[in-house]
């Protein structure tokens, strides 16, 4: 069984069919969804969603790119959201120095407020770092009680043996199936069995050969051949492991 730890199906790539889609996952072997925000009203939205599909599980959170809109308000709704019983984590949320769309100390504060929240709540996150980790690091160093998984993971091997070490999982997708790929697929091939999580990030990072094209859930089976051919076993065998852990991860509220 299929569980996207990651996914966005509240994207406006999902207007046209989001009902008719959805309700095909089931029988394609989609057994969990988490749909993630990144800002408030994308959390409503995964909230919504989440109410209206046993199978689909809300994150609630800020990312990066909109701490810069962060004030009491935006503190207060995610609180609310947060209570949701279908909310079992917070993201995705975390430090983006690529596009550098709010201001970095903006970013940090708004990073640690969340992480503040997450662990009163007792919930799980979910993180985003592009090209910030040294700072991202430091920053959950500071909250050794936080669980969670960092999403679309991009890090060297070292990187991620690190984190595993200290309790995270890594979470990947598509970008392991591409051509031009090195740290991800290496990253597939060493990391423990039991702290691989898979997601697609839909409607982005679709895999090869539909890489450009809309993403969905159904696509996991392509990473999980793929990661088959690098670990051993089969596709299906991986589809339960990162079931599992997910699972572990998510599953205090499923």
């Amino acid at each position: 069984m299929i569980f996207d730890a990651h996914a966005h199906y509240d994207d406006p790539a999902f207007d046209g069919d989001r009902d008719e889609l959805l309700k095909s996952m089931p029988e394609k072997g989609v057994g969990y969804i988490v749909n993630a925000g990144s800002d408030i009203a994308s959390s409503e939205a995964s909230v919504e969603l989440a109410h209206r599909w046993d199978f689909v599980w809300a994150a609630v959170g800020v990312h990066p790119h909109e701490a810069k809109s962060w004030d009491e308000a935006s503190e207060k709704r995610l609180s609310e959201l947060m209570a949701e019983k279908k909310v079992v984590a917070v993201g995705e949320i975390g430090l983006d120095y690529h596009y550098d769309l709010s201001p970095r100390e903006v970013q940090k504060s708004v990073f640690r407020r969340q992480l503040e929240l997450a662990r009163d709540a007792g919930l799980p996150v979910v993180i985003h770092e592009r090209e910030a980790l040294e700072d991202t690091l430091k920053i959950i160093r500071d909250f050794p009680e936080i669980r969670g998984m960092f999403h679309c993971f991009s890090g060297s091997p070292e990187t991620a043996a690190e984190l595993v070490k200290a309790g995270w999982y890594i979470s990947l997708g598509g970008a392991v199936t591409f051509k031009n790929a090195k740290k991800a697929p290496a990253v597939l091939e060493k990391i423990p069995s039991d702290r691989l999580i898979l997601e697609t990030d839909c409607p982005y990072m679709a895999p090869v050969p539909f890489r450009g094209k809309r993403n969905d859930s159904t696509m996991i089976h392509i990473v999980a051949g793929k990661a088959a051919l690098l670990r051993g076993g089969s596709a299906e065998e991986i589809e339960r492991l990162t079931c599992r852990n997910a699972v572990r991860l998510f599953g205090e509220r499923m």
